[in-house]
């Protein structure tokens, strides 16, 4: 097992993530997510008990010493950022008898299970401040996105109708078409739900890296966090 291990929240979380390694050409393992595919379909989203129990499925390995160092990445949401580390601190203390407090994030504090040390640090996915990976998808496009683009005044038709959709389903919905509709070629059309959707982003993030910008600024915070497993 890798002595570096990333906890994430979704299966299209880590799908991102190991695409964005790859083009660092680190070596960081990223541990199964957090929250089921059903629960990231129904938006259900992020729990302290998730969270806890996903570090308790750590301590085998760490008590092996497999492990030296642990990065927590999780959505930041609406939440303030002291909000979301105290969050983290909550889960990791109850998980982890021994355990420094997270003060801010790109920063390793250090976390003891019976004698072994090893480093724990946290980021959230966001763009200014807020956000979940899909608000990065979005700003990360690299191809024309006609066809997402064209969602905005659906949008403004809904406001006018009354109806309302959150930010959050917006840019789920526009990263959804960006790659059905503005990044399938003809030939993938035949495959569309396997090779152009969502549903089946590992495919979509191994074998269509070259629609997304990686050298995009708003990914350098990410790519500093995961420096610090190198």
């Amino acid at each position: 097992m890798s002595s570096n291990i990333l906890i994430v929240e979704s299966k299209n979380d880590k799908c991102f993530l190991q695409a964005v390694i790859r083009d660092l050409q680190q070596n960081i393992q990223v541990a199964p997510p957090i929250i089921s595919d059903e629960d990231y379909r129904l938006m259900e989203g992020l729990d302290k008990k998730k969270l806890t129990d996903a570090l308790k499925d750590l301590k085998a390995d760490i008590q092996k010493g497999g492990i030296e160092r642990v990065g927590i990445i999780i959505d930041i949401d609406n939440f303030p950022k002291e909000q979301r580390i105290s969050f983290i601190n909550e889960c990791v203390q109850e998980a982890f008898t021994e355990a420094s407090l997270l003060t801010t994030v790109k920063e390793f504090v250090t976390l003891t299970v019976e004698d072994i040390n090893i480093k724990l640090a946290c980021y959230f996915t966001n763009v200014g401040g807020q956000g979940e990976l899909e608000t990065v998808l979005k700003l990360i496009k690299k191809e024309s996105s006609v066809y997402a683009d064209c969602l905005e005044s659906w949008k403004n038709c809904l406001q006018k109708s009354g109806q309302q959709i959150t930010v959050k389903e917006f840019d789920k919905f526009w990263v959804d078409m960006y790659i059905r509709f503005d990044t399938c070629s003809k030939k993938e059309k035949n495959q569309a739900e396997r090779k152009c959707s969502m549903k089946n982003f590992d495919y979509v993030m191994t074998h269509k890296t070259k629609i997304w910008d990686f050298g995009h600024p708003v990914l350098n915070d990410l790519k500093d966090f995961l420096h610090l497993f190198c």
